[in-house]
Formats: structure tokens, C-alpha cells, sequence
């Protein structure tokens, strides 16, 4: 049987970022740097994370842009990467509603829309809350104690709804924790004579080769043969410390993974909830046109329940070009069967309605979808989360990154994450 340190499930962002924060551990206090593997059941690394060249066309598996709050780690990222062309983008994302475009976030921008409408979103803002007794319970809830009905009804439900494909009142209060952008009356009313749309990712960087070049950087340092290809996690064992995999039986001291947690519990065997685990998928649609489109815009949202996708963006606004290349995001419940040729031409069909086409040709696409896509994080997530993540911890394994912890966060909060958790290991190299 073959023996490692440390076993790496998962080369996407999280895993990837384990292997360097650690050997980066060892050498900074003179250590021997340990053992590393790190499986991946894909044929290439990357995760969500991979990029797709076709046609003279660039697109991620979705849209994947990076919002750094550490400069140190996008310094680390960029050393890694000194002939990537990477643009740094002040956002411009817009809602369009009944056929005009609000800027976003919504809330903040009332005062653009048609006046009955505003009126309406006001009236419903200066009495939110009224009858409701105590905090909220759901994220439905929350929305609407804290904006108002009429703000509700014309975007925050029916876009959610659109994106995590449930009841809006199944989800947690604080589903989508710091990334949900509120706002309280004197901001809104602030907004309407001084403009300030600022959010997390009010600014990007996208590199011109696409999100697989962040892949590249961190993979950079790591020794030929640390990444094994093609070869999934099919069974663990948590108390002989042996993970399967297809080919061979590998003993370990210690196990990172970022695998759906859920996934990763029934392959240990662990008895879990497995009903307080629920997800939507997100078929994305990645489309290349013969010329350009609109222009000064990143991506849309779109609320409107008769549409089949909630966003829409435009890579071509990036970097520029003389196409337009679009991605475009459909949710949908995790047990729902995708006609893909079906959506393609539903989406295609939307986008003329909205005028983001108007006689284009398409001469490229490429489709992928999700699975999981975005988690709903309700208290009984959270509970049996917190439960499981401890099981497994005593017995030497480490669930992270998005999908590890059943959470809501971006890519960079997955490399502080293991960031963090190499340095809990450092003492003991």
C-alpha cells in the first residue's frame, strides 16, 4: 500500500492552494517539505475553474472573475504569472427590468425606475417590517423586513428564486452572508443625488487566457507528478486512514478535500442528514457571435420570471474584441433532467427578445453544466455542516472550499481558508 503526508482531494482553487500554502510552511521554518498527492477525478486541474479556447473564443466553465481583498495573495498569484495579460476592470452590471436597465445593486436604484414603480418600492421601504413580529427566519423574510415588498416583488425574489431554483423562504436569514449587498433608507435615499453603486467585487481582474491562468499559477510551484489525473476518490476509510480510488489504496495522515460534503460523507461511510443538504445546477451556456454586441456592460441580471436565464455576460467588454462572446447562466433544481439542444435554443430566443441579439450569427458555443452550483444554506445546513466537518476532523480529515463547507463564498475565500489551515499544521512539520 502506498503511503503520503498528506492527501489532497480536489486540484480545483482549494486543493491547489493547500499544496502551496504548505510547502510554502515548510520552507519559511527551515522544515522538510512533506509528502503531498493530490487526486483529481477530471483529466485536467482547475475545478469550476477551467477555461475553454474554441474558435478564437474565451470562456470559463462560468463566470469566473476574481475580487481580491489580499493583496499579498494576488501578488503571490501574479509573480506566477508574468507574461499573463491581466486586465483590472471597474464593473459595470445592470438589472433590466420591463426592458430598461436599473443599475445594480437594485435597491441603491430605485429612483431610475418608471415612477409608479419607484413610488411603489418607497412606499413599501418606509413601511417594511410593519406587522411582522421579531427577526426574520427565512432569507425571504429578511428581504423583506429589511427593503420592502414592492423591492422585493420586482427583483430580490424573483431573481433569487430564478438563481438557487427554491422557495426563497427554505433558506437561511444570512444565506448569502457579506456578498448580499444591503442597504439601509438613507443609503437608497443618499443614492438617488450621490451615486455610490460600490459593492465586493465593484472591481475585477480577469487575465486575457481566462480563469485557468489563476489554475496555471498555482500549479507553478508544485513538483511534476503531485497532481494525479483522472483518478476520483471511491472510497475512505476513516478509521485505518486509507483512502480508494480506482487504481490502487493510499494511506495517509491527513486528508484535505474539497468535495461536495455531502459526497465526501457518503464515500467515508459517515452517517449524515443527507435531507439537510439541498443545491440547484446552473447550465451555462458560453456563445460566440460574428460581431459585437452591446458595449459597457459586464453582465445583466434579469429577473423576469418569462426568461429562461437570471444573467447574462459579456467577456468580449473585457478585454475587448470585435465579437460579442457572452456567457449565460439558466439554474435549475438539482434533480431536474436538461434538454440541452432545448435550453440552447430557449436562450437563444430569450436573447433576441431582449435585444442583446439583433440578426447576429452564432459561430461557436459550448455548454457545461453545474452540478453542484450554488448550495442552499438553511439552519439545518448549518447544523449538520458544523456536525460533520467535526466527525470527520477527529479523525484527520478536512472538508474546505466552497462545496467542503456548504457555504457561500468566492474564490479567494477558499485560498484563505487553506491558507489558514496549513498554518494550523505548520508546528507539526
Amino acid at each position: 500500500m502506498e503511503a503520503v503526508e498528506y492527501l489532497v482531494v480536489g486540484a480545483g482553487v482549494s486543493g491547489l492552494s493547500f499544496a502551496n500554502w504548505l510547502r510554502a510552511e515548510a520552507a519559511g521554518r527551515g522544515r522538510r517539505v512533506p509528502e503531498l498527492l493530490l487526486l483529481e477525478a477530471e483529466a485536467e486541474p482547475g475545478g469550476y475553474c477551467r477555461s475553454v479556447h474554441q474558435d478564437g473564443f474565451v470562456w470559463d466553465y462560468s463566470g469566473h472573475f476574481f475580487h481580491f481583498r489580499h493583496p499579498e495573495i494576488e501578488a503571490w498569484l501574479r509573480a506566477r504569472m508574468p507574461d499573463a495579460d491581466i486586465r483590472a476592470v471597474t464593473k459595470r452590471s445592470f438589472i433590466r427590468y420591463r426592458g430598461r436597465d436599473i443599475d445594480f445593486p437594485f435597491q441603491k436604484n430605485i429612483h431610475q425606475l418608471d415612477r409608479d414603480d419607484f413610488v411603489d418600492c418607497l412606499y413599501g421601504l418606509y413601511f417594511r417590517g410593519e406587522g411582522q413580529a421579531g427577526g426574520p427566519r427565512s432569507f425571504k423574510q429578511m428581504l423583506e423586513q429589511r427593503l420592502g415588498a414592492g423591492i422585493c416583488e420586482r427583483f430580490l425574489v424573483p431573481y433569487n428564486e430564478k438563481l438557487y431554483a427554491c422557495d426563497l423562504d427554505a433558506l437561511d436569514p444570512d444565506a448569502m452572508g457579506r456578498f448580499f449587498p444591503h442597504a439601509d433608507v438613507a443609503e437608497i435615499i443618499r443614492n438617488m443625488v450621490r451615486p455610490d453603486n460600490a459593492s465586493y467585487n465593484a472591481t475585477f481582474t480577469y487575465p486575457r487566457g481566462g480563469a485557468v491562468e489563476y489554475i496555471g499559477a498555482l500549479l507553478h510551484d508544485l513538483p511534476p507528478g503531485a497532481v494525479s489525473l483522472g483518478e476520483p476518490l471511491v472510497a475512505l476509510d476513516l478509521a485505518g486512514q486509507i483512502a480508494t480510488t480506482p487504481s490502487r489504496q493510499i494511506c495517509y495522515r491527513r486528508l484535505i478535500s474539497s468535495l461536495p460534503l455531502p459526497r465526501l460523507l457518503a464515500l467515508a461511510g459517515v452517517e449524515h442528514d443527507a435531507a439537510a443538504f439541498s443545491w440547484n445546477k446552473v447550465a451555462v451556456f458560453n456563445l460566440g457571435f460574428d460581431r459585437k454586441g452591446p458595449s459597457g456592460v459586464h453582465w445583466t441580471y434579469f429577473p423576469d420570471r418569462e426568461l429562461s436565464f437570471y444573467r447574462v455576460g459579456f467577456y468580449d467588454n473585457i478585454h475587448g474584441g470585435d465579437r460579442m462572446s457572452l456567457y449565460v447562466e439558466i439554474g435549475a433544481p438539482a434533480g431536474a433532467e436538461l434538454d440541452i439542444a432545448a435550453l440552447r435554443q430557449r436562450a437563444m430566443e430569450d436573447l433576441e427578445r431582449e435585444r442583446l441579439i439583433d440578426g447576429h450569427r452564432l459561430v461557436s458555443w459550448h455548454s457545461v453544466v453545474l452540478d453542484p452550483a450554488y448550495v442552499h444554506i438553511t439552519g439545518r445546513s448549518l447544523a449538520e455542516t458544523r456536525r460533520a466537518r467535526a466527525v470527520l476532523e477527529a479523525a484527520g480529515v478536512y472538508s474546505v472550499g466552497r462545496y467542503g463547507g456548504w457555504t457561500y463564498c468566492s474564490i479567494e475565500d477558499n485560498m484563505v481558508e487553506t491558507r489558514e489551515l496549513a498554518a494550523r499544521f505548520a508546528p507539526l512539520l
